[in-house]
């Protein structure tokens, strides 16, 4: 993930910054624990397609 995009790219819906997470290639915004998409090297910015990362706990 480039660094200068991940710097400039936050969360829809919280507004909290995003870490990205290689191994899953997601984003990762801890304020609202949700987990973005990252296809073919493009984040996928939809609250709606975003998985919630406490699922399952």
């Amino acid at each position: 993930m480039n660094k200068d995009l991940l710097d400039i790219l936050i969360c829809p819906k919280s507004g909290g910054t995003l870490e990205y997470n290689e191994k899953n290639k997601e984003l990762i915004c801890k304020e609202s624990n949700l987990a973005y998409p990252v296809i073919d090297g493009i984040p996928i910015m939809l609250v709606e397609k975003a998985r919630d990362i406490n699922k399952g706990k």
